[in-house]
């Protein structure tokens, strides 16, 4: 069964760091891309980071730049975000989501994968 779990969130105060888990299974992972999306209460769900098969080519959205890093280990098939200098505008549930077409390169458009995983809350407050 293939399925993507997400893992590693919490309650965080801003300045924070997060190191987010997605954990692969069902499916070969090192063929895919795959990205981290957010979504906050009440808001679009947005990709934040995008990373290839091999994990040379990363992907990021302006809002997350010089403070999220992705990461993957295809051996261990798991994609990581280290989220670091946490703001409370990064509060919202985090997902990790694979593309649809084997070795794509990076598109954050939601409509361009179909697989997700259930998602990992991150709350930053004081």
């Amino acid at each position: 069964q293939l399925q993507l779990v997400e893992s590693g969130g919490g309650l965080v105060q801003p300045g924070g760091s997060l190191r987010l888990s997605c954990a692969a299974s069902g499916f070969t992972l090192r063929y895919y891309t795959i990205s981290w999306f957010r979504q906050a209460p009440g808001k679009e769900r947005e990709g934040v980071s995008c990373i290839g098969r091999s994990g040379g080519s990363t992907t990021y959205a302006d809002s997350v730049k010089d403070r999220f890093t992705t990461s993957r280990d295809n051996a261990k098939n798991t994609v990581y975000l280290q989220i670091n200098s946490l703001k409370p505008e990064d509060t919202a549930i985090y997902y990790c989501a694979r593309m649809k077409t084997v070795q794509a390169t990076c598109i954050m458009n939601p409509r361009e994968y179909d697989y997700w995983g259930q998602g990992t809350q991150v709350t930053v407050s004081s």
